[in-house]
């Protein structure tokens, strides 16, 4: 076995990692939890909470 042979292997563990990553990322069961996350940018509560404030003040004058 020479180094040539050691690299060959070591491709093909990394190609069945990143195929197993990938698989586990758009599986299934993680389709709840790709969703949460992709509405996170719009889930930012400071800015709710100041269109609330401006509504409030808005509605007072």
């Amino acid at each position: 076995m020479d180094t040539n042979d050691l690299r060959g292997i070591h491709t093909l563990i990394i190609m069945a990692m990143f195929i197993g990553i990938i698989w586990w990322a758009y599986s299934a069961h993680r389709k709840k939890a790709n969703e949460e996350a992709s509405h996170l940018p719009f889930d930012d509560d400071e800015v709710e909470q100041r269109t609330l404030e401006r509504e409030k003040t808005e509605k007072k004058q």
